[in-house]
């Protein structure tokens, strides 16, 4: 049944505040910082942030960019993950019906985030993944409890795959492969999409990965085995894709 208060119109509206936020969590979890009950401050002078310096997209647009109070410039990063969050909040709302669309989005918006800590960082914060995972099962059983069992395998499956994985990279190369952030995340997604999409999630973000190898090669970039590359992001892609639209199947064949 429709909830008129979690109207894709709220949704929508809701998104770039969540965004900035999103951007928060993005500045201060790997560095430890408290990213929920700490105030906004300027990262140049570190004045406090009014009202009027935190509404997203506008405050940047009418500030031209800059600290109303140092005049330094804030860069792109806050704006580009706003305009991110709304992007993703838009695409679960032309795809999933109703509050569904909100669970898709949430989880869009965590996704965002473990993306962008990893590309930079190289970590995946428990702080958002553990959550994220808790978050698929309540939103699973929600939608169909019959089938919650599905994705508990789901979970366990990924993290143990990945787990294993590991350890058997580490066993024969003697250095470090797929990290421990990789499989919680694993984990995470297939409290969401459940055991039968993994496979899916784990092809697309091969593919995903490969891409990106082949596109710094074409840029002239050396890649070679030692070559350290992120691989959250493309689960984070894989988990979306899966999530929005199921997993593949094989043909059957009359």
């Amino acid at each position: 049944m429709p909830l008129p208060f979690l109207s894709p119109v709220l949704l929508l509206a809701a998104a770039p505040f969540v965004g900035s936020f999103i951007g928060v969590l993005i500045k201060r979890l790997p560095a430890g910082r408290p990213a929920v009950m700490a105030r906004s401050a300027c990262e140049h002078c570190w004045r406090t942030l009014g009202l009027r310096d935190l509404v997203p997209i506008v405050s940047w647009l009418s500030a031209r960019g800059r600290c109303r109070y140092c005049n330094e410039a804030i860069g792109l990063f806050y704006p580009a993950v706003e305009l991110a969050a709304l992007g993703l909040a838009l695409w679960a709302v032309l795809v999933l019906p109703d509050w569904i669309a909100w669970a898709g989005a949430g989880l869009g918006w965590g996704l965002l985030t473990l993306a962008w800590i990893d590309q930079e960082h190289f970590i995946l914060p428990d702080a958002v993944m553990l959550p994220l995972g808790l978050a698929g099962l309540a939103v699973a059983w929600l939608i169909d409890p019959g089938t919650l069992l599905d994705h508990v395998i789901g979970a366990a499956a990924g993290f143990a795959l990945f787990t294993g994985l590991a350890w058997l990279y580490h066993r024969l190369r003697q250095r470090e492969g797929l990290g421990e952030g990789d499989a919680k995340l694993l984990g995470a997604l297939g409290a969401w999409v459940a055991w039968q999409g993994l496979p899916t999630v784990i092809l697309y973000g091969a593919v995903s990965g490969l891409v990106l190898t082949l596109l710094l090669t074409v840029r002239g970039r050396h890649v070679e085995l030692g070559l350290r590359l992120p691989f959250g992001p493309h689960l984070c892609l894989g988990g979306w894709l899966v999530w929005l639209y199921g997993p593949l199947v094989p043909m059957q064949i009359p």
